[in-house]
């Protein structure tokens, strides 16, 4: 019974430390975000006042109410939107993807700053002037805020070193603690046991670490370990089954005494589908003419490598399992699926050509499908439109492939901006289906955003390894969900 007790006190403890450390997390990184927008709010404010100032031509834009009003919309706009570009994911995300985002956020809000301000003013022809004023503040800041944000970040893995987490797997060995150690500087895979090894072993264990990865176990043994870290405090990771985001997404409903979840299952409503074809009308149409002389000069570079054709078409899958004709710039060789099967690239595939090479490391060759997003073939976020012969192996390997159907496909999306190229089948099916699931215009913005910043890493672009290529010709892809 002392034994017991004693074993209960550690816990309590152990736990209260580990509650204090993730409310100082969260308080440093609060800090630094209060920081990063009180500078950057700073740096506006000291350029903003010296232009109105040569410009007052009313005497009233120096007052209190204006230039309070100036710098609140200022800060107000940096921080929602640097919220939902991630640009005060200090600790949490890559340094690369922070400065990155901090850049995306600042050139944002300075641009719409440019219009507030000639709003504020009632002097439109000032856009000349003001365009250059902000795009000199708009270096300022981001050399500024990026020359913060690397120590901001050193420092928070200084003084939150990884936590330590143990791996319970199963009988279905797979990657998944190798992706998550691969993040070093937030987690340490430093333990591994066997789900079989009964409850009571799991729960030691689990004491001697600070989370745990729940390894793609059965729903009966994935129930009792999060029950088993519930009672003990215990930060837990575990990868969802596709009812687990199903039913995340579900409304509670509170009729009776008896707790109700509503999945409504009918997609997105009439006006959200109409305000998303509007946006897509507005920005493939702006697009198409902005990127004109890249459209030329890559064309003239495919044509002047081989003497090939400059797109390539190809059928896919998109909305109810509706077939058309992709376009993308050619990338590969002409014929390079001549024997009618195909052949998805690998990570050092010689069918793609050097102009290939360039434009599918900088995603050049997806341009061309802005003209099937003005056709109403695709939209430019979605699930990314998948091979006829993809689909059909998938669905066969993976029942719930066909979710993925319910909305249309996208130049970009949910799995490629938090995938990869070579991403598994059920792993993309996972993310397109939260993406459908939580639809919202917002989240469009946001995977927008997203994409900007993943064009940069090389990671996201990788083909599929041999391994992989091999199981897909053979219709062997291993996955269950």
């Amino acid at each position: 019974m002392a034994e017991r007790k004693e074993s209960l006190t550690k816990m309590t403890e152990d736990g209260i430390s580990r509650t204090t450390q993730i409310e100082s997390k969260y308080v440093y990184r609060w800090g630094c975000a209060s920081i990063l927008v009180f500078l950057a709010t700073l740096l506006f404010f000291l350029y903003w006042y010296p232009f109105v100032a040569g410009h007052n031509n009313t005497g009233s834009l120096l007052g209190k109410g204006n230039l309070t009003m100036a710098a609140g919309i200022y800060a107000a706009l940096y921080l929602v939107i640097g919220r939902g570009t991630g640009a005060f994911q200090i600790g949490v995300d890559r340094i690369s993807n922070v400065m990155a985002a901090q850049a995306m956020t600042l050139f944002t809000v300075d641009f719409l700053e440019i219009f507030i301000s000639m709003a504020i003013t009632g002097q439109f022809r000032y856009f000349p002037a003001f365009l250059r004023l902000y795009l000199l503040m708009f270096l300022a800041q981001t050399v500024l805020i990026c020359v913060l944000v690397y120590p901001m970040i050193v420092l928070y893995r200084k003084w939150f070193p990884p936590l330590r987490v143990l791996e319970i797997y199963g009988d279905n060995r797979n990657f998944l603690a190798k992706k998550v150690g691969g993040r070093q500087d937030k987690y340490q895979v430093c333990g591994h046991i066997y789900c079989g090894d009964g409850i009571e072993k799991l729960t030691r264990e689990a004491q001697k670490y600070e989370a745990v990865l729940i390894n793609d176990l059965p729903s009966p043994i994935k129930n009792k370990i999060l029950k088993v870290c519930f009672d003990l405090d215990k930060r837990v990771y575990f990868t969802p089954k596709i009812s687990d985001i199903v039913v995340k997404s579900a409304q509670p409903l509170n009729l009776f005494d008896t707790p109700l979840f509503l999945r409504r299952n009918r997609g997105i409503s009439l006006k959200q589908s109409a305000a998303k074809r509007l946006f897509d009308v507005v920005c493939s149409s702006l697009a198409l003419v902005l990127l004109l002389p890249v459209f030329v000069l890559v064309a003239l570079a495919i044509k002047g490598e081989d003497h090939g054709p400059v797109f390539f078409k190809q059928e896919r899958c998109t909305e109810g399992g509706k077939v058309f004709r992709i376009l993308k710039f050619r990338s590969m060789i002409v014929d390079a699926e001549k024997d009618g099967r195909p052949h998805p690239a690998g990570g050092h595939d010689d069918r793609i050509t050097k102009v290939g090479a360039f434009i599918r490391r900088t995603r050049i060759d997806e341009l061309p499908q802005l003209i099937n997003i003005l056709k109403g073939e695709m939209s430019i976020v979605g699930p990314r439109p998948e091979r006829v012969e993809h689909v059909q192996l998938y669905t066969e390997e993976i029942p719930e492939f066909h979710m993925r159907l319910k909305m249309k496909g996208g130049l970009t999306g949910y799995a490629q901006v938090y995938g990869k190229y070579n991403t598994d089948a059920l792993d993309k099916l996972k993310l397109d289906l939260y993406y459908i699931l939580n639809y919202s215009f917002l989240l469009d913005l946001q995977i927008i955003f997203e994409t900007v910043k993943i064009l940069c890493h090389r990671e996201s672009t990788e083909g599929f390894s041999e391994e992989q290529v091999r199981a897909m010709q053979d219709g062997n892809t291993k996955e269950k969900p």
